[in-house]
């Protein structure tokens, strides 16, 4: 069930909560001591993902509202709490004693300025020794900051901080899904595609108060973010390496379709052209599978349309792709044809290796590129078919 945000209310500081009773009161008492002293009219709210130490006690006993979060996954707890948020803004945080609940000044500021969501930077603001792993530090944050802002451009340089702001009613609107630690990537990522106001503030980071290892597992986690932001950013998953595969490969195929080169004193002939099909094949699947993504990607709603992905779908058909494979497909069986009526003029006896597989990789290439094209065809007919919204009822019954 979700809770309007009350005009009584402006501010909500959120955090999710599992088995934190070692840090969290003293993240409640300066959480409520910032609100105190900046006169905003505000609540401290802990989304309870199933605490069995007494947590919520705790919370609810320092006067913070406990809200339980029926799912498990840190993006639970956080959706759950946007969702039970009673604030036109909400601050966001972990549990830990790692973040300044003391100093969320500059959060607030650039939200009532008309900021959608406004980023915490802890480089900039500082991290204590022992705050962070050397591997986060050095490595994983960095690159995956790197990753985020070549693919996405949210004008940010602390990808995955915690400690972040925003505006309740324009983040509800994006309808965040994911359940675990990728949610801190699917907010930025969406609101980054939504052409949402993002900025970013200075805030320090120091060591984690609690006595037991943190949630947060590096190899495993940093992977399900990396693969999120692949995800969402399907040019860079598909396309680009793509387009260089497949040139790469039906250049060199369409080169030595002529004969053997020398580079460099290095000979190259129809052993690389047999490879080169295969790079040329690899990358073709690859522009495939970017189209079929992006076509279900919009048809759900995962990712946004432009005009000109819109107009490309409106002239293309299954008709029209089914075309143009059997025309590939058949331009391959032509050169097959016209290599055996060569082996024919031998009376069918024995070829030149070099020449016949120098006809065949083509032909071959040809028909596997046609088949794959008219399947593709077929397949994106299938997920562009117009239909009626399922019933609720039917929903139901199911």
């Amino acid at each position: 069930m979700t809770t309007p945000a009350s005009t009584d209310v402006e501010l909500t500081i959120l955090m999710p909560c599992l088995n934190e009773a070692e840090t969290l009161e003293v993240c409640i008492r300066k959480a409520q001591g910032f609100l105190q002293r900046s006169g905003i009219r505000g609540e401290v709210l802990i989304s309870d993902n199933g605490s069995t130490d007494g947590s919520q006690a705790i919370a609810e006993g320092l006067g913070a509202r406990v809200s339980h979060a029926p799912r498990r996954g840190y993006g639970a707890a956080l959706i759950n709490g946007i969702e039970q948020a009673r604030g036109t803004y909400v601050i966001m945080a972990d549990a830990d004693d790692s973040y300044d609940f003391e100093n969320l000044e500059p959060f607030v500021d650039r939200l009532r300025a008309g900021a959608d969501l406004v980023m915490g930077n802890r480089f900039r603001g500082g991290i204590a020794p022992g705050a962070m792993p050397p591997l986060h530090k050095y490595l994983g944050n960095p690159v995956l900051s790197f990753i985020g802002e070549l693919f996405f451009r949210p004008g940010i340089r602390d990808f995955h901080c915690g400690l972040r702001g925003f505006n309740r009613a324009r983040i509800r609107q994006l309808d965040l899904q994911t359940t675990g630690m990728e949610f801190a990537s699917e907010m930025v990522v969406r609101a980054s595609l939504k052409r949402y106001r993002i900025e970013e503030v200075p805030t320090t980071l120091k060591k984690d108060g609690r006595s037991r290892p943190p949630h947060l597992r590096s190899w495993h986690d940093g992977w399900r973010h990396l693969r999120f932001l692949l995800l969402f950013a399907p040019r860079w998953l598909f396309v680009y390496p793509g387009l260089v595969a497949f040139f790469l490969g039906a250049i060199a195929v369409g080169v030595l379709a002529f004969g053997g080169i020398n580079v460099g004193g290095v000979g190259f002939d129809v052993t690389t052209m047999v490879y080169a099909s295969a790079l040329c094949v690899i990358g073709f699947q690859s522009l495939l599978f970017f189209w079929l993504t992006k076509l279900y990607a919009t048809q759900e709603g995962f990712l946004p349309t432009s005009e000109r992905y819109r107009r490309i779908v409106a002239k293309w058909s299954a008709e029209r792709g089914l075309l143009i494979g059997v025309g590939l497909f058949l331009l391959g069986i032509v050169i097959g044809i016209v290599q055996v009526v060569l082996w024919g003029n031998l009376d069918f006896g024995q070829q030149n290796a070099a020449q016949a597989v120098r006809i065949a990789v083509p032909s071959a290439l040809l028909i596997i590129l046609g088949f794959q094209t008219a399947m593709m065809s077929f397949f994106s007919g299938v997920l562009t078919t117009p239909r009626r919204e399922q019933r609720p009822e039917a929903v139901i019954e199911s």
